[in-house]
């Protein structure tokens, strides 16, 4: 018989149909034959104990005739209640079990589609995807990043010089200009003189741009440090001090230790753990190798192939080039993530432990992000705190209109974007570039799109739509192509 699911306030069990006060007296009634009188081998002691027997067996009878309270008159309906899908109450309710059905159903369906592809293609993965001969002729890019660490050291020196009065401030601001120019100028050049592999390109250009952009916050934080110790020198109100809890000084350890940590903004000193947890960092250590190889897996068994058998976005059939970037959208978007989980989460921290770097917020929930606005706030927050402390605010400094330093914040980034990938492909195309700048219009329209639904699942969903689902594929396709134009092949 089906069981009865009676109300949560009146704490009592579920029953069965047949279950009746008369069938719960038959449970409890002793056996035909048997004697109330207790024999010698179980009879108590002595009268109190007799009594406490007797209270035991009493107060066990009055429980379970509680079970058997829910009449069939009782109301079963006693109140006003929503369904938990309904409009009015599905955030209200916890999506737990939906959340592991979907994990289970999408760990089924990428395995049987793991499955298939190995059956039809075969294994695709070339035994020089992580090193080749061509890997040997990379040697001048090596040299380069080995070299980059130099430009710190130059501004090193600009700054004691500055300390000790020896140089003027437009001197030293022109000298950091030179020396920050020269740190991206000279690892572009290398990339373009030699043919190198495209990996070995991105790596190089990807330390050149964080070199700079530490240089930059390096010059930038010394010269308001300069600024306030001369405030405080003339007797002026240190109001520029506000938040600065360290006096103006010029520190080679405190360099080396910016240059190696996990920020790109810096300071004197910073927050630091007590200790290292070495098997914490054997442990992630293992999920980053694990992630990168899952990452290599996906490129290689699909989207390499996926792109190699399709044409260019811009050409031909407009349905047949929305299906090829829908059918590159996911498998791109895993490597995506993996690639954000491996560096922001994994990497990052790693290198975070080892250093005893305390701040490791380094990303926000930036997957929850209602607008385009909002996940550029949330997703990169080394980037987004450098952006903010060394280009936003000083243009809302110097009076320039919020609109127009959101422009150079967001110009500032795609131009960097369009070096790490164009540089390494030898292509200017400012796919990258455009790509980027585009989305100043999307902050906007999702701005509007959010006031007037009101809703953060449609904010959500646009985001997802637009920056993974169609921008990234479309660059991939775009780049890829102009690639095999350039080099008049098939293959990378």
């Amino acid at each position: 018989m089906a069981v009865l699911d009676t109300p949560d306030d009146n704490h009592i069990n579920p029953t069965t149909a047949t279950d009746s006060p008369d069938l719960n007296g038959l449970r409890h009634r002793p056996a035909a034959g048997a004697s109330d009188e207790p024999t010698p081998s179980s009879a108590p002691t002595d009268e109190s104990g007799a009594e406490k027997k007797v209270a035991n067996r009493d107060g066990q009878a009055a429980r379970s005739d509680v079970k058997f309270t829910y009449r069939p008159s009782r109301p079963a309906h006693v109140g006003v209640k929503e369904s938990p899908l309904s409009s009015g109450a599905i955030f209200k309710q916890s999506h737990a079990g939906l959340f592991n059905l979907c994990i289970v159903v999408l760990v089924a369906v990428n395995s049987r589609l793991i499955i298939e592809n190995l059956m039809k293609y075969g294994w695709l993965i070339r035994t020089g995807f992580w090193f080749s001969s061509k890997s040997l002729r990379d040697w001048p890019l090596f040299m380069c990043c080995l070299s980059l660490p130099l430009f710190a050291f130059a501004a090193y020196l600009v700054e004691k010089f500055a300390y000790r009065k020896y140089l003027s401030e437009p001197i030293v601001v022109s000298l950091h200009i030179l020396i920050s120019v020269a740190a991206v100028v000279y690892p572009v050049s290398v990339i373009l003189s030699c043919d190198s592999a495209f990996l070995s390109g991105v790596t190089l250009m990807l330390f050149a741009c964080i070199v700079w952009l530490k240089l930059v916050s390096y010059a930038h934080t010394n010269y308001d440090m300069r600024a306030v110790a001369k405030s405080v020198e003339k007797g002026e109100a240190p109001s520029a001090a506000l938040n600065v809890d360290y006096s103006y000084d010029v520190n080679f350890n405190s360099l080396v230790y910016f240059m190696i940590a996990p920020t790109l903004c810096y300071q004197p000193s910073y927050p630091r753990t007590p200790s290292i947890r070495k098997g914490w960092v054997v442990r992630q250590f293992i999920k980053l190798v694990i992630f990168t190889g899952l990452m290599g897996f996906i490129i290689e068994q699909y989207i390499n192939p996926i792109i190699q058998n399709s044409e260019h976005p811009f050409k031909g059939n407009l349905l047949y080039g929305i299906e090829r970037v829908l059918k590159l959208s996911v498998p791109n978007l895993y490597v995506w993530l993996c690639m954000f989980y491996c560096f922001f989460h994994l990497w990052l921290n790693i290198l975070a432990e080892l250093l005893r770097f305390g701040d490791r917020e380094f990303y926000k929930d930036w997957w929850n992000a209602k607008t385009v606005e909002e996940y550029w706030r949330m997703w990169n927050m080394p980037v987004h705190k450098w952006m903010v402390r060394h280009i936003y605010f000083p243009c809302l400094r110097h009076k320039v209109p919020k609109g127009v330093a959101i422009f150079i914040a967001f110009f500032v980034s795609a131009a960097f974007h369009e070096l790490c990938i164009a540089v390494p492909c030898h292509i200017f195309k400012f796919w990258a570039f455009l790509g980027i700048m585009f989305q100043i219009p999307l902050v906007w329209l999702t701005n509007v799109l959010q006031e007037k639904f009101k809703s953060s699942m449609v904010g959500n969903m646009i985001f997802w739509s637009m920056f993974c689902i169609f921008g990234q594929p479309m660059c991939v396709l775009l780049y890829y192509h102009d690639l095999m134009n350039r080099n008049g092949k098939d293959g990378i």
